[in-house]
């Protein structure tokens, strides 16, 4: 959700403590040792997808930039860090002037990324850039994650209508943010009226089965939703019988009534039973929505039912089994001194195993092959090469501490269409696989 908003309108002031301890501990240390104001470069980036997903979404920039903007520690933050002892004293009066200074390249919301993608670049001081790690990575891994999933039903339902309905799944606020990274993914509606209010997303939402329970019979409660919302409508209509419920559906709407919706039984079966019977009852233009607790496989196996749109929500809002996209913030470059001319060095983790990094300041590109197909991810450190590199993904979104790339939520959903389709056939394959392009450094 935009963090700003988020302040205004549930309390919390700022972003600033949507942080780990050891973030405010390392300043403290580092202010002590001489080296906070050290120039330093910073990445976000994940090792690996997750398993068997073929591409990653970029979901969630734009609520960085708010959070970013929104980072600041007020009087009564200080005083719980000085009476919790976090913090010493030094410390405390450099937090009271904190605001991000620097600079942050990414790639733009909606974009695919890879293994390797420096999908954030984050410059400044040492200082400044470390205390933004867990807020950056907290909304990244989220809405990357939720947004993939996303992506996957999306592509699995070949242009029919998806409805995010996960409000009931997840933590309230998560919910509005699941809901937007939904509709940066490919969903077209929510549920959830936060994210409606919030983001401008389309909602959507008529009754439950327990509207018909409350009633004295399904006719009764149908007449009543009919009567008040319209014949243009969505009737649930598996709380008793289905067949009997479609046949009361339209007797008392009419065959101009907009939807039935089905959440149980076998949908495949039921959709078809259902399309047939709406047809010899003259609703030929009424639609049909399904939920109960799909994902993207039953979405797909779905493509050859009489479906027009599908309700998600449990799946959705827990990434379909990915919850995380396990991206990490790691320091890639530092200078010798604060001194704005002081040349920055590469610098990277060299543990053993999967957890090791590469230094240097990133660029990244995408190479297309003759067709416009995305063939590589191809990333380098120093200059950018001419030509043969491809496609460049970083843009600049913010300045000297300033945001200078904010848009609209329909620019990133747009631009998730275009990138998804620029990708080899088989990036939209539910079986696992590896990544659908390959990175290269060079």
């Amino acid at each position: 959700m935009n963090s700003a908003d988020l302040g205004r309108r549930v309390g919390v002031p700022s972003t600033a403590l949507f942080t780990d301890q050891y973030e405010l501990t390392m300043v403290q240390a580092a202010l002590k040792a001489g080296t906070a104001d050290r120039h330093s470069v910073f990445e976000a980036f994940t090792r690996r997808l997750p398993e068997g997903r073929r591409y990653g979404v970029v979901a969630g920039t734009g609520r960085v930039l708010d959070a970013v903007e929104n980072f600041h520690f007020d009087d009564e933050m200080l005083r719980f860090l000085r009476d919790q002892r976090v913090v010493d004293g030094p410390t405390l009066e450099w937090l009271a002037d904190y605001r991000f200074s620097g600079d942050i390249w990414g790639y733009p919301e909606g974009e695919v990324y890879f293994p390797g993608s420096p999908v954030l670049r984050v410059e400044g001081s040492f200082a400044e850039c470390v205390l933004l790690e867990t807020v950056i990575l907290s909304i990244l891994n989220h809405d990357s994650a939720i947004a993939a999933a996303a992506s996957r039903m999306s592509a699995a339902a070949g242009g029919r209508s998806l409805i995010e309905m996960g409000a009931r799944r997840t933590h309230e606020l998560s919910a509005v943010a699941s809901a937007r990274a939904a509709y940066v993914g490919g969903f077209d509606t929510t549920s959830d009226l936060a994210a409606g209010f919030r983001y401008g997303i389309p909602t959507v939402g008529t009754s439950a089965h327990a509207f018909t329970l409350l009633h004295d019979s399904e006719r009764d409660a149908f007449r009543a939703q009919v009567d008040s919302l319209g014949s243009g409508t969505t009737l649930l209509v598996d709380t008793y019988d289905v067949a009997e419920a479609v046949r009361t559906a339209v007797e008392i709407a009419g065959t101009d009534l907009g939807a039935v919706r089905i959440d149980s039984g076998d949908l495949l079966l039921v959709a078809h039973r259902v399309r047939q019977q709406l047809d010899e009852l003259g609703a030929t233009r009424t639609r049909i929505v399904v939920t109960s607790d799909l994902d993207e496989y039953a979405i797909a196996s779905l493509a050859a039912a009489p479906v027009d749109a599908y309700g998600v929500g449990t799946q959705l809002v827990t990434g379909s089994g990915h919850p995380t996209c396990s991206m990490v913030y790691k320091l890639v470059a530092r200078a010798a001194s604060g001194d704005p001319g002081e040349p920055l060095r590469p610098v990277a983790k060299k543990s053993m195993g999967a957890k090791s990094s590469r230094g240097g300041r990133k660029w990244a590109a995408r190479r297309l092959d003759e067709h416009g197909v995305a063939e590589a991810e191809v990333i380098g450190t120093g200059r950018v090469p001419d030509g043969p590199a491809g496609r460049q993904l970083l843009v600049e979104l913010v300045k000297e501490g300033a945001v200078v790339a904010r848009e609209p939520l329909e620019a990133a959903r747009e631009r998730h269409i275009t990138a998804r389709a620029g990708l080899p056939l088989s990036a939209t394959q539910l079986s696992r696989g590896e990544a659908v392009i390959p990175t290269e450094y060079v």
